[in-house]
C-alpha cells in the first residue's frame, strides 16, 4: 500500500472515517510525520499548512459570519516505530463564525515516538469552536504525547473541546490547556483516558473567568489499572461578577495503579462562584458481576465497565 493508504488504515484505529478525507464537502488535512499527504478546503475556511524539519505549522481561519456546516477532519500520524512529530496549530475564529474540528492522531507501531502539539485558539466575539481530539497509541506504550493549548474566548464566544484515548496503551501523556474567557464566554473541557501497564498520565487544565458572566466546565474521566499513574489538576479562577466555573474529576483505580486529583479554585470577585468535586474509587463490583454473568472473565468485565464509563 502507499503511505497514504497505510496511514488511512491507522486512522481507522483512532476512530476516523477515511471517506471523509476524500469527500470534497469536507475540509481536511492529512499529515504523516512532517509530510502533508493531502489537504482540501471549503468556502469560508482558509487553511495554510507548511512542512518543517520535524512536523508542520498550520493556520486555520474561519471568516467572519461563516458557519462551516461539516466537520473539518484532521489526521496526524507517525507510522514507523521511532520518530518525532511537532505540530504547531493556530485557529482564528472571526466574529459570528462557527466550526468543528475533528483531529484523529494515530501512532500504531510506536516504540520510541514523540508527538508534540502547540495550539493557539483565538475565538472572536460570538464565535463557536468545537475541537475534538481522539488518539490511538498502539499496544506497546512507547510514545510520549505533549499537547499544549492556549485559548482566548472573546465576549459571547463558546469553546467545546475534548481529548479521548481509551483504546490501546497511553505511554506518557502530558496535557496542558489554559483558557482566558471574557464576558458571557463559555469554555468546556472534557478528557477521557484509560491507562494500563506503566502508562504515565498528567493532565492540567485551567479556566480563567475574566469577564462578567463567563462560564467554564472542566470534566475529567480517567481509569488506571496495573501500574499506571494519573495526576489530574483542574484550575478555575473566578475574577468577575457573575462568573461561574466547575471542576469535576472522577478517577477509577485498579490493581497497583495510583491516582491523584487536584482541584484548585480561586475567587477574586465575591460575586463569582466556583465549585469543584473529585472522586477516586474502584469499579462498581455489582456492575462487574452483572457483566461476568454473561460469560466474560473478571478482567474482560472490568474493561467493559470502564470503557462504558469513559464513553
Amino acid at each position: 500500500m502507499s503511505e497514504f493508504e497505510t496511514l488511512m488504515e491507522a486512522y481507522k484505529l483512532a476512530g476516523g472515517d477515511p471517506d471523509a478525507l476524500t469527500n470534497p464537502r469536507y475540509a481536511s488535512l492529512v499529515v504523516h510525520k512532517n509530510k502533508i499527504l493531502a489537504a482540501t478546503q471549503v468556502e469560508g475556511l482558509k487553511v495554510e499548512a507548511t512542512e518543517t524539519p520535524t512536523g508542520i505549522r498550520v493556520r486555520l481561519v474561519v471568516q467572519e459570519g461563516r458557519k462551516i456546516e461539516n466537520p473539518v477532519h484532521l489526521c496526524f500520524g507517525v507510522l514507523p516505530e521511532e520518530g518525532l512529530q511537532e505540530i504547531f496549530v493556530e485557529v482564528d475564529m472571526a466574529k459570528d463564525s462557527s466550526a468543528t474540528l475533528l483531529a484523529h492522531c494515530t501512532f500504531p507501531n510506536a516504540l520510541r515516538v514523540k508527538h508534540r502539539m502547540e495550539a493557539r485558539f483565538n475565538l472572536g466575539q460570538r464565535s463557536s469552536l468545537g475541537y475534538h481530539e481522539v488518539h490511538y497509541h498502539g499496544t506497546d506504550g512507547g510514545i510520549e504525547v505533549i499537547p499544549r493549548g492556549r485559548i482566548y474566548v472573546a465576549k459571547g464566544a463558546k469553546l467545546d473541546t475534548s481529548f479521548t484515548l481509551i483504546r490501546g496503551m497511553v505511554g506518557k501523556l502530558n496535557i496542558d490547556y489554559e483558557a482566558q474567557i471574557e464576558e458571557k464566554g463559555i469554555a468546556e473541557f472534557v478528557v477521557k483516558v484509560y491507562g494500563k501497564g506503566d502508562d504515565d498520565i498528567r493532565i492540567k487544565e485551567k479556566a480563567v473567568l475574566d469577564g462578567r458572566g463567563a462560564r467554564s466546565l472542566i470534566r475529567t474521566r480517567v481509569a488506571v489499572r496495573d501500574r499506571a499513574r494519573i495526576k489530574a489538576i483542574g484550575i478555575t479562577e473566578g475574577n468577575a461578577p457573575g462568573a461561574r466555573g466547575h471542576v469535576d474529576c472522577i478517577e477509577i483505580v485498579q490493581d497497583q495503579a495510583r491516582a491523584e486529583a487536584v482541584p484548585i479554585v480561586s475567587v477574586l470577585d465575591d460575586r463569582a462562584r466556583v465549585t469543584h468535586e473529585a472522586a477516586i474509587g474502584r469499579v462498581d463490583k455489582k456492575q462487574v458481576e452483572t457483566v461476568m454473568a454473561r460469560g466474560l472473565s473478571e478482567e474482560e468485565a472490568v474493561d467493559i465497565v470502564v470503557k462504558g464509563m469513559l464513553r
